[in-house]
C-alpha cells in the first residue's frame, strides 16, 4: 500500500509499490516472444503488451502522482485518441488515408478499442521521459520545452510500431508513400499527424500534471508542475523497450531494417540529453 499527500488531503490507494514495476516487467518479456509467434497467438501476445503498457501508464501516474493524475490520464488520453483517430479515419488528416482490420475487434467511433490503449501506453510514458530531460530547462521554458519533447518522443515511438502493426495486418495505408527512406508501407503523412498529435495531447498532459498532481514529502521535492518524481521508472523501461528492443526485433527477426534504423537514430538526440543531463547543474546554465 501507499499514501500520498496531497495539499490538505492524505489519500491512500490500494496499489502495491511494486506493481508497476511488475507489469512493465511483464509487458517486457511479453514483447520478446512477439517475433516467436505468428498468428493468432501473435495476436493474442499483441493485445497482451497493449493491456500491460496501458496499466503501466495509469498504476504508475497514480502512485507516482496521486489518483487524480491516473485517472486523469487514463481519461484524458483516451478522449483525445478517439476523438483524433475518428477524424482521421473520416477525413485522412492528420495522418493520411488508412482503415482498421477486422482483426482488432469492437470499436467505437470506427476506432478499435485497442487503439487507446496503445495511446495510453505510448503517451505516458513519453512525457515522463520529456519531464526528465528537460528538468534543467529554465523555469520559464521548462513547460514548452517538456510538450516538445514529449511530442518527439510520442512520434518517434510510431516510427518504429507502426511498420510492424502494419505487417502483422491490423491496419493499411490508401497511399503509403512516400514514406522515411526505407520504410515504404508507412506514409510520411503519418508522422506529421502523430507529431500534431503530440502538441495536442502533451500540453494537456502537462496541464493535467499541474493540476492534480500530489506534492509528497521527502527528498525528492513535489512531484507537480511537471517535475520528475520517485515511479517513473516503470514506464520509461516500457519506452526503453518498446524503442530500443522493437529496433533489435525489427532487424533481427521481423525483416523490417529500415525502421530498426530509424529506431536507433531518433533515439540519439534522447540519449544524448540524457547524457547531459548527468553533468553538473552549471553546464545548463
Amino acid at each position: 500500500m501507499t499514501s500520498v499527500a496531497a495539499p490538505g488531503v492524505r489519500t491512500r490507494l490500494p496499489l502495491p509499490r511494486a506493481l508497476p514495476w511488475a507489469l512493465a516487467v511483464a509487458v517486457v518479456l511479453t514483447a520478446i516472444t512477439y517475433p516467436l509467434t505468428e498468428g493468432a497467438a501473435r495476436d493474442t501476445v499483441t493485445w497482451s503488451i497493449v493491456l500491460l503498457g496501458a496499466a503501466v501508464s495509469i498504476t504508475s501516474a497514480a502512485l507516482s502522482r496521486g489518483w487524480r493524475t491516473g485517472l486523469g490520464v487514463l481519461a484524458g488520453v483516451t478522449v483525445v485518441a478517439v476523438l483524433l483517430e475518428a477524424l482521421g479515419l473520416s477525413t485522412g488528416f492528420p495522418y493520411g488515408e488508412y482503415r482498421y482490420s477486422d482483426e482488432l475487434g469492437p470499436t467505437l467511433l470506427g476506432v478499435p478499442f485497442l487503439v487507446p490503449l496503445a495511446w495510453l501506453m505510448m503517451a505516458w510514458p513519453s512525457w515522463v521521459l520529456a519531464a526528465r530531460v528537460t528538468a534543467r530547462v529554465r523555469p520559464r521554458r521548462r513547460s514548452v520545452a517538456r510538450v516538445l519533447g514529449a511530442a518527439y518522443l510520442f512520434a518517434a515511438w510510431d516510427v518504429v510500431l507502426d511498420p510492424q502493426l502494419v505487417q502483422a495486418g491490423y491496419w493499411s495505408w490508401g497511399h503509403p508513400r512516400p514514406g522515411l527512406p526505407g520504410i515504404d508501407t508507412v506514409p510520411l503523412t503519418n508522422l506529421g499527424g502523430w507529431l500534431l498529435a503530440g502538441l495536442v495531447l502533451m500540453p494537456l498532459l502537462d496541464r493535467l500534471v499541474a493540476r492534480t498532481a500530489s506534492r509528497p514529502p521527502g527528498p525528492a521535492g513535489p512531484a507537480g508542475r511537471g517535475a520528475p518524481a520517485p515511479g517513473d521508472g516503470p514506464p520509461l523501461l516500457v519506452l526503453g523497450w518498446m524503442t530500443l528492443g522493437g529496433s533489435l526485433a525489427h532487424a533481427g527477426w521481423l525483416g523490417l531494417p529500415g525502421s530498426a534504423a530509424w529506431g536507433a537514430v531518433l533515439s540519439v538526440p534522447v540519449l544524448v540529453v540524457l547524457a547531459m543531463s548527468r553533468r553538473p547543474e552549471r553546464s545548463f546554465r
